[in-house]
């Protein structure tokens, strides 16, 4: 019997380096602190924030572990990290991030059919390997590198029949699609978990089990609210769906880098290095954007929360 992840918030959880580009394991600790003083309880580790295409098989693994040997009590995680299109190489590291104890597994959907392969290969490959991994909630990440793959509300229907297939973090930004695949998905385990703050409110009215994005690597605190008041509380709810949707923009903004700043003005001693992103791009005026959206935060919860 496969348990369901839970509902919630699950921060797409960044990777942060020393000064010599190795991982920083003390910062990594502060983040996974950060999480659950904000009120997270669950994380979607070895992800496309993660980094995990400049990071080797090895470091993801080691990452991946040192998550779970010191995550707080009670904390989800389910992970990813297939950055190969081989399948052979999927299983065996597949079989290695799930030997770690984690809660769910995630498939990128782009590792598994070409750009131009139809949706009944993509499908096909994915309930193939289902069958191949061992008995554990699995999931699926749109992920938008190295090319998106959103999926069809037929193909999620097809994983759906698969009791396996629990998470969905679903990048598609459409809530009339996001309607039609939880239509596709209703008589299975799956759950959907919208990364897109500008439709989160609507999704969640919809049935979305949560949210799984970039910008609860700034202010989780607001998305978390938000799943827990959206059913009995609207005008609150609409107020920080209002704020988050804008503050959304921050997106396109410089990330990862600026999420690294935010948690640094946050008070965790991490500096703002990426692998995927110069740091050449966050500039004087970029820095102040992501300042300026702190205090704005700050203020809105201290007088509207």
């Amino acid at each position: 019997m496969i348990r369901p992840v839970p509902n919630g918030v699950y921060p797409t959880m960044i990777t942060p380096y020393t000064d010599n580009n190795e991982i920083d394991y003390n910062a990594v600790l502060q983040i996974l602190q950060w999480y659950t003083e904000k009120g997270v309880t669950a994380v979607f580790a070895i992800c496309q924030s993660s980094e995990i295409f400049f990071l080797s098989f090895e470091e993801r693994l080691e990452l991946l572990r040192f998550i779970m040997r010191n995550k707080p009590a009670g904390m989800t995680v389910v992970a990813s990290g297939n950055t190969s299109a081989d399948p052979d190489t999927i299983l065996r590291e597949a079989e290695a991030f799930i030997e770690t104890g984690i809660d769910g597994y995630v498939f990128i959907a782009n590792r598994f059919a070409a750009e131009d392969e139809p949706d009944e290969v993509l499908a096909k490959r994915m309930l193939d390997m289902a069958d191949r991994l061992p008995q554990i909630p699995l999931g699926v990440y749109e992920c938008p590198y190295p090319y998106k793959r959103v999926l069809t509300p037929d193909v999620l229907h097809k994983l759906s029949s698969n009791e396996k297939f629990c998470f969905l973090k679903d990048t598609c930004c459409d809530i009339g699609m996001i309607e039609k695949k939880l239509e596709a998905a209703k008589n299975g385990n799956l759950k959907i978990f919208n990364a897109n703050s500008a439709t989160l409110l609507p999704s969640l009215k919809l049935g979305c089990a949560g949210f799984s994005g970039v910008m609860a690597n700034f202010h989780p605190e607001l998305y978390v609210k938000l799943c827990s008041c959206f059913a009995g509380e609207p005008e609150k709810a609409r107020r920080i769906q209002d704020l988050i949707g804008t503050l959304s923009m921050a997106e396109c903004q410089c990330y990862p880098v600026n999420a690294k700043y935010y948690l640094s003005l946050e008070g965790l001693t991490i500096n703002t290095f990426s692998r995927s992103r110069s740091g050449a791009d966050f500039g004087p005026s970029r820095k102040a954007e992501i300042e300026e959206m702190r205090a704005v935060t700050k203020l809105f919860e201290e007088t509207l929360l």
